[in-house]
């Protein structure tokens, strides 16, 4: 009897122990779950970057810290139960309010980084581009000038002018500026080739960098985007007839600095590869970087008789068949005769 008192004593016992365990655990583990869905206590979107070979756990202890969340103790458990959880990777990323603290690892452990964008306007040049692109806090500069520029696409026996599209790109931080404008160019190449197997029959250009130079021209020259079929139309006539373009940005391209926001005389009377006042057909290189729309209208221009285009001032500009008539809204809307 003895013995069989003794060892429902230990049984009992025994009991006891494993369910206090099991209670512990239970409570552990609500616990632990608890602290993975507190939301972080953030007023605002907060951006932070992770280093090479960051750790979870100096992580949550920088968080808890800067009052960002509470009961380390019970996320530092739960980094045990959850060990996939503690590899972050490293990148820049942004944390929102509303994120728990849960989300807020898994987001570091899928390398989700935060983006930013940079918008490449169309009509500017690639000068201008790669100060804008190396200008921005994110991007890292790598290269020294535009002829750096030239060699690292590989682009020997042409300048990179015109050969860049103009977009909003994204990208993360730490990307750098080669690698934003590679991805520029590889977009422009694709359109040229696009745009070109659509051109019209019997046009003054006869390859798709000539597609690329008379639409930089078209970019330049139009101010409201429904025109330019017609600016196009101009130049395709003018050249078709052996004319010169006789266009004002070409001019302010090749005098270069020398341009100080007004074209003169002087711009005019100056002889450059650029200025088609002075030289006959297509300037050596584009002037800037043209949009899609300007490719498309290089290569399936307006059915005009129109030689002849003047501002108007407001962005549009009228069109003429004979120097007469152009010098007729010369005056009425640049002489105000």
């Amino acid at each position: 009897m003895a013995l069989k008192a003794w060892l429902k004593g230990i049984l009992v016992a025994s009991g006891l122990t494993i369910t206090v365990t099991l209670a512990g655990a239970g409570f552990a583990w609500y616990q632990t779950q608890q602290a993975m869905v507190q939301p972080l206590q953030l007023t605002q979107p907060e951006e932070i970057t992770l280093t090479r070979g960051a750790n979870a756990g100096t992580l949550l202890a920088d968080w808890e810290k800067a009052g960002w969340i509470e009961q380390r103790f019970w996320l530092r458990l739960a980094l045990k139960l959850q060990p996939e959880l503690t590899a972050i990777k490293s990148g820049t990323y942004e944390l929102a309010p509303d994120m728990t603290v849960a989300q807020a690892l898994a987001l570091l452990v899928a390398g989700d980084e935060k983006q930013f964008q940079i918008t490449l306007v169309e009509g500017g040049t690639a000068k201008q581009w790669l100060a804008q692109v190396q200008a921005h806090p994110r991007i890292q500069a790598t290269l020294e000038d535009i002829a750096a520029l030239d060699m690292a696409l590989g682009l020997a026996d042409q300048p990179v002018e015109g050969w860049l599209y103009p977009d909003t790109y994204a990208f993360t931080a730490g990307t750098t500026d080669l690698a934003i404008l590679q991805r520029a160019f590889d977009q422009m190449e694709s359109a040229v080739e696009t745009v070109w197997a659509q051109r019209v029959k019997n046009l003054p250009i006869d390859t798709p960098y000539e597609m690329l130079i008379l639409a930089s021209i078209i970019e330049k020259e139009t101010g409201k985007p429904e025109e330019r079929r017609l600016v196009s139309s101009v130049f395709v006539n003018r050249l078709n007839k052996g004319m010169r373009l006789q266009t004002d940005p070409t001019v302010i391209y090749g005098v270069g600095e020398d341009y100080q926001g007004r074209i003169t005389r002087k711009h005019l009377n100056t002889w450059t590869p650029y200025n088609t006042y002075r030289i006959h057909g297509l300037p050596p290189t584009p002037i800037a970087n043209p949009s899609l729309a300007s490719l498309q209208a290089a290569v399936n221009p307006e059915q005009s008789d129109y030689l002849y285009f003047v501002s108007k001032g407001d962005g549009s500009h009228q069109f003429s068949r004979t120097l007469r008539e152009h010098n007729n809204a010369v005056n009425r809307y640049i002489r105000n005769r």
